[in-house]
């Protein structure tokens, strides 16, 4: 069992609960139903990625490896940069206070961490002798 990434999962998929919930209650009154769906989008991929991350902690029982941590930290700075991104441009654009420049740059960047981590996590199972 991989600790780090069960307790990253525990506090990511409790976030996604609490900012899924914030959006479909309150943004929901703010938001265009363009914005709320890509807000949505946010909160999917972030639930997603919870049980990546329980999944990886789960496969440490079997397959103990470096790259399980290497798994752990771009899934985790995935979520907070595709996640959080996709969360911050919707709330900026909501204020009128952002264009696609800066913050938009950092969704992708989230989006390539999210597949290294799952080449990562089939690297600590095929390197098992």
């Amino acid at each position: 069992m991989y600790k780090p990434a069960l307790y990253s999962a525990i506090l990511f998929g409790a976030l996604a609960v609490i900012i899924g919930a914030f959006g479909a209650h309150k943004l929901k009154e703010i938001f265009t139903p363009e914005q709320l769906s890509s807000f949505e989008i946010g909160v999917r991929y972030q639930f997603y990625h919870c049980f990546a991350l329980l999944f990886t902690g789960v496969v440490g029982l079997s397959f103990p490896s470096k790259y399980l941590r290497y798994a752990t930290i771009c899934f985790c700075v995935g979520i907070v940069f595709f996640s959080g991104s996709i969360y911050a441009l919707n709330i900026l654009k909501n204020a009128g206070s952002v264009g696609l420049g800066g913050i938009g740059v950092v969704t992708p960047i989230g989006g390539v961490l999210l597949i290294m981590a799952w080449v990562f996590l089939f690297l600590s199972i095929q390197t098992k002798k």
